[in-house]
């Protein structure tokens, strides 16, 4: 892996494919063993989770739905504080355990935008699962209960996560090169 541009920046390697991978499977194993014998619903947030959800999903060993919702908070590298449902949720999900599936949680603004909205339907539970956590930069109070990796406040793309668009299909994960 070589140092990358992307439109004005430049980007050095970070996370390699194989070490997301094991990631993947870490947090895979811990869903299967604690949903065992359930049916939850998988909610993927798009865009950005859409490589690690369709990963974990292929390790995924239980009975499950799956769906998609699509909010956005960030403009370039900067985080707007304001979050936009954009794609609501349509299946019912009374009753039901649902996973959320993010690509990386910092702020949170979005998992607490998503939870509001979702708790109003009465699931039976909402948990969350993450390939990439920054403890730094979160602040809320709902607990990030599957995490693949902890990183530092640092802007990353690839494996799905982009800057301004691009770099979402990167096979790794490059962090800005300042």
């Amino acid at each position: 892996m070589d140092i990358i541009t992307v439109k004005d920046k430049s980007f050095r390697p970070y996370i390699s494919e194989e070490d997301l991978q094991a990631s993947v499977k870490k947090v895979a194993s811990k869903i299967n063993n604690d949903y065992k014998g359930s049916s939850p619903i998988f909610l993927g947030i798009l865009n950005g989770s859409f490589m690690f959800f369709g990963d974990l999903l292929k390790s995924i060993n239980l009975e499950c739905t799956v769906s998609f919702v699509k909010l956005t908070s960030y403009e370039g590298t900067d985080s707007t504080g304001k979050v936009n449902e954009l794609i609501g949720l349509k299946e019912d999900i009374e009753g039901k355990d649902v996973i959320l599936i993010e690509d990386i949680v910092d702020t949170g603004n979005t998992l607490v935008k998503l939870h509001e909205i979702l708790s109003k339907k009465n699931p039976k539970s909402i948990k969350i699962a993450t390939l990439l956590y920054k403890p730094e930069a979160y602040k809320k109070d709902h607990s990030i209960d599957y995490v693949g990796i902890e990183i530092p406040n640092a802007f990353v793309l690839g494996y799905g996560l982009d800057y301004d668009g691009l770099g979402r299909n990167l096979s790794s994960i490059y962090v800005l090169n300042e």
